[in-house]
């Protein structure tokens, strides 16, 4: 973050990152040469085989303004059957079938008993620096990702956040996180983001509406209707139901809008929420099943805690970003570069 700036009021993680949920990893390829400005990032849930121990998972679409593959399986089994992956909106194909060739190669079975497999790939469209009709993606890159997987990454123009936009600015991959205690037991509700979303005049960061004064620096004029996507992954270790992952996968939302998005017409605003805690094991035999969940009355702080997260994880995609020219020359400046005009957000 920057200097002096503080977003919400719950304590972050250790880390800091989606990563401080036990068990999460995150991995990039990146490729970055001229007008191809673009990559694939992967999360993981966990070490084990998705397909034999899935993650319990709900989404919501506050947008709909998207190409995603999966989300219909997700919302109707509330379960997770492969690793999470993201890149730009023209390789979802291509990265979808490289998700299938990795989960067809870990597991021999899913070929020979079941036949098929759920692969969940999000999009953002990063056409403004990349050139996407190029198809620089492909299958695999995508094994390339989950093999650089890893509790410690970079954010912003890293990954599938490579030719990505935010508020004008350049966006891409950003994390934040939040400690939730329940009891005794100390607990994490982390966020990783694809944010390429939002107006320059409506940007706000921490409570302060900055957007105008870096756009006079800029000498540009971003006025022009809110275009673009955000993908935001909310995990956690709380023993959360696949209905109550729905109620949190909403409060992404609201870290959302605290920055000054309002789900314009074409931009595709899609929250996915998975808890680490309780997975269902594909190979137990047991025909009935006994599912741990957090009493209702104790969930606000897990919204709270989403919210937060959620805000602070696109503002960390900004800051860690780097200027980027690509496809046409087009440019994007990080957040960092005008440090001297957010003397406001400072406390």
């Amino acid at each position: 973050m920057l200097q002096g700036i503080k977003i919400g009021s719950l304590p972050k993680g250790e880390r800091n990152t989606i990563c401080d949920v036990p068990g999460v990893k995150v991995g990039h390829v990146t490729l970055a040469d001229g007008d191809c400005q673009t990559g694939v990032t992967a999360i993981m849930t966990h070490s084990e085989n998705p397909f034999h121990l899935r993650t319990r998972a709900a989404s919501h679409v506050l947008n709909g303004f998207g190409k995603s593959v999966g989300l219909m399986q997700v919302d109707e089994l509330g379960e997770l059957e492969t690793p999470i992956l993201l890149t730009n909106t023209l390789s979802v194909g291509a990265v979808s079938e490289g998700l299938i060739q990795h989960m067809l190669e870990q597991t021999p079975e899913i070929d020979l008993t079941k036949s098929t497999v759920n692969p969940l790939v999000f999009e953002c469209n990063d056409g403004f620096l990349n050139k996407i009709s190029a198809f620089y993606v492909r299958p695999h890159h995508v094994q390339k990702a989950i093999d650089a997987a890893s509790e410690d990454f970079e954010q912003g123009a890293v990954g599938a956040g490579r030719g990505m936009s935010c508020f004008g600015l350049k966006g891409g991959i950003g994390s934040a996180s939040r400690k939730v205690k329940l009891g005794k037991r100390e607990h994490h509700v982390g966020v990783l983001v694809l944010s390429n979303m939002g107006r320059l005049p409506d940007f706000i960061l921490a409570g302060n509406h900055v957007g105008p004064q870096i756009e006079e620096k800029l000498q540009s004029d971003e006025s022009g209707p809110e275009k673009g996507s955000i993908i935001m992954i909310v995990g956690s270790d709380l023993p959360l139901s696949e209905r109550q992952l729905s109620r949190v996968a909403k409060r992404a939302g609201v870290g959302l809008a605290r920055t000054g998005s309002f789900l314009g017409h074409g931009s595709g605003d899609i929250a996915l929420a998975f808890s680490t805690a309780d997975p269902v094991d594909m190979k137990s035999r047991k025909r009935t099943l006994t599912v741990e969940q957090l009493d209702e009355r104790r969930i606000d702080r897990v919204f709270r805690a989403a919210a937060e997260a959620t805000e602070e994880a696109i503002i960390n995609s900004m800051i860690n970003a780097e200027r980027i020219s690509g496809r046409d020359g087009n440019t994007r400046y990080p957040l960092g570069s005008f440090g001297e005009l957010l003397g406001a957000a400072d406390e």
